[in-house]
């Protein structure tokens, strides 16, 4: 028998039986958590090993280029907390914009809530540190408890599967990229060096070059990837944090698709109307025409959701895990613990981030400037609340920029504990709430069927 679907799609290589399992793999977002978990626990274990030293040193390694006086030099460590670490804050930008543009946040009283309570989640757990810190070695880091780890946040949520509602997997998400987006304008700003300003109006006009490429058509991503390393590199010689190159370049990403859905109907239909036959190669019209849909199928997509399409799982599954292991390495043998940086970190992500996150949603939600939106209730959000204690990359991030050598690894203790212990409230508190769920929803059940069984005709008397 014959197989009429068997040309329908693309053909099938004995390849694609490994690229496409491993191409689902790469859209859990879960996945990524795990293996971004995994990689600090291998950092963690190899930083207290006797391989310890040898691990720690290989990320001091040199590595860049010297033309004349202008060197370009970096540590293999600052590479990766500068460079690749700009894509990631690229890839959030990228979400925000999204979202506002195109997804859940386009309602600004949907916007509101995770806005406002991103708002308290930062401002909240500052104020409880600085207060903790006054006067002490380390209040300079009082950034460090202000972000929320997306990545183990997603991860948490997947573990209860359709269990929770989808309205709260888009508050945390919004919440959290509020959050980085705050926290790495903060970082520019607060752990810069002095301003070069010949350096920082070189990238303010490459900018604007950016812009006016996108206004007057210029569609090459490769020519925007050179645009933006060359911005990077004069945001890195002008005192302020070279990653918020990639908040302002995600910012600046157009959200809205260059061939619409009619035109690429029409576009396309000069192709269908072709007879079947050997007129596709040579420089024929037909030619120009199947390239012309192919261009025109690809432009369909906004370079905004390419671009998040293309970068997400290198980020997911190489930029993070890749900082993770240069990053978690903590030697607990040269942790201070009298040091009272830990126990102001462990505060500011336990108590301050859910206290601040709650008590702003009540307020956006009391005054009406918000509401809580379909399936969530206050149980979920002191749940989520708890969740956003999960600082990890964001404030290891922010640790290495704020925090000198003798105090590094007393606040690097602080964010493990305290993101470990927000972790283990907010999912135990999901955990309750998804089994009293299951428990009340099994008793509706068995409520409805004696309901039934006793009003049915056939019952015998």
């Amino acid at each position: 028998m014959i197989d009429k679907n068997r040309n329908q799609g693309l053909p099938i290589e004995v390849a694609d039986r490994v690229t496409r399992p491993f191409a689902r793999f790469l859209k859990i977002e879960a996945a990524a958590g795990g293996l971004l978990l995994l990689c600090a626990m291998v950092a963690l274990v190899l930083a207290n090993s006797p391989f310890s030293a040898p691990f720690l040193n290989f990320w001091k390694m040199p590595i860049g280029l010297q033309v004349g006086q202008l060197d370009f030099t970096r540590s293999l460590h600052h590479w990766i907390n500068d460079a690749l670490m700009t894509l990631f804050f690229f890839i959030v930008s990228l979400e925000l914009k999204r979202e506002f543009a195109l997804g859940e946040l386009r309602n600004p009283r949907a916007a509101a809530l995770p806005f406002l309570a991103a708002l308290g989640g930062m401002a909240v757990p500052v104020s409880i540190y600085l207060v903790l810190m006054n006067g002490q070695p380390g209040v300079h880091g009082w950034g460090t408890v202000m972000a929320t780890d997306t990545a183990f946040v997603i991860g948490g949520l997947a573990l209860f599967g359709s269990s929770i509602p989808a309205q709260l997997r888009i508050f945390l998400v919004s919440l959290a990229i509020f959050d980085d987006v705050g926290a790495i304008s903060v970082v520019a700003v607060a752990y810069g060096e002095t301003l070069n300003f010949g350096a920082l109006g070189l990238a303010m006009l490459s900018l604007g070059v950016v812009a006016i490429s996108a206004r007057i058509g210029i569609r090459s991503i490769p020519v925007y990837f050179v645009l933006g390393g060359g911005i990077w590199l004069c945001f890195d010689a002008s005192g302020l944090h070279a990653t918020i190159a990639g908040v302002i370049l995600g910012l600046m990403t157009p959200a809205r698709a260059w061939v619409g859905d009619e035109r690429l109907r029409s576009i396309m239909s000069k192709l269908t109307a072709y007879p079947t036959g050997e007129h596709w190669s040579g420089d024929t019209s037909e030619r120009h025409d199947l390239r012309e849909t192919g261009r025109a199928i690809e432009e369909s997509l906004s370079p905004l959701e390419r671009l998040e399409m293309m970068l997400h799982p290198w980020v997911g599954f190489a930029v993070m895990p890749i900082f993770a292991l240069a990053n978690a390495g903590v030697a607990f043998s040269g942790v201070d613990l009298d040091q009272r940086v830990s126990a102001a970190i462990f505060a500011g992500l336990v108590v301050g981030k859910p206290t601040g996150v709650l008590l702003f949603a009540w307020l956006a939600v009391r005054f009406r400037v918000a509401t809580l939106g379909n399936g969530l209730d206050w149980i979920l959000l002191v749940a989520g609340a708890f969740l956003t204690g999960i600082g990890f990359t964001m404030s290891i991030f922010i640790s290495n920029l704020a925090f000198t050598s003798a105090l590094l690894p007393a606040a690097k203790l602080g964010v493990f504990l305290g993101s470990a212990m927000s972790a283990t409230i907010g999912l135990l508190i999901l955990f309750w709430w998804t089994s009293r769920n299951q428990e009340q929803t099994s008793e509706e059940t068995t409520e409805t069927s004696t309901f039934i069984a006793s009003t049915s005709p056939d019952k015998p008397t």
